[in-house]
């Protein structure tokens, strides 16, 4: 079976690991400090196919399900997220001592093989951290074997 996605090519795709790289990496190519373990955004995702549908299965943990936007278009899925997170801690007479925020968001694109995945059938949960999507393949129609057709 051939794996019929791939992931999205273009300019803004290829920031983060063009930035993995540069920062990563030293001089002689030797692996040095990891970004993925100080925090980086983009999520893991696991892509496999079965023979009614593509599962594809990210890696989201701390976010919440109303914060993940998936969008298929054009046989392109899209998947997305923003969430923002502020603490602000004021004293006795409430004057500012300390505010803290987060920001974090992902775009992860993903195109399809042309006629594939039947659009109107997808579905998507989130359950425990992982946000699991199932892209079911649209029903093709069988060739008829030929046969010979008695003339009468």
């Amino acid at each position: 079976m051939t794996m019929l996605v791939k992931k999205r090519d273009n300019f803004f795709d290829g920031f983060p690991s063009f930035f993995d790289d540069f920062f990563t990496k030293d001089i002689f190519h030797r692996p040095s400090i990891n970004l993925s373990k100080l925090g980086t955004t983009m999520p893991a995702v696991n892509v496999s196919e079965t023979e009614q549908a593509l599962l594809v299965d990210v890696a989201v943990p701390g976010l919440n399900k109303e914060d993940i936007q998936v969008e298929f278009h054009q046989n392109v899925l899209t998947i997305s997220s923003e969430s923002k997170q502020e603490d602000e801690t004021k004293d006795d007479d409430n004057t500012f001592t300390r505010k803290e925020f987060s920001y974090q968001s992902f775009r992860r694109s993903f195109t399809v093989a042309e006629n594939l995945v039947d659009g109107d059938k997808i579905e998507a949960r989130y359950e425990n951290g992982v946000l699991h999507i199932v892209l079911p393949k649209m029903e093709t129609k069988q060739i008829e074997p030929n046969r010979t057709i008695k003339i009468n």
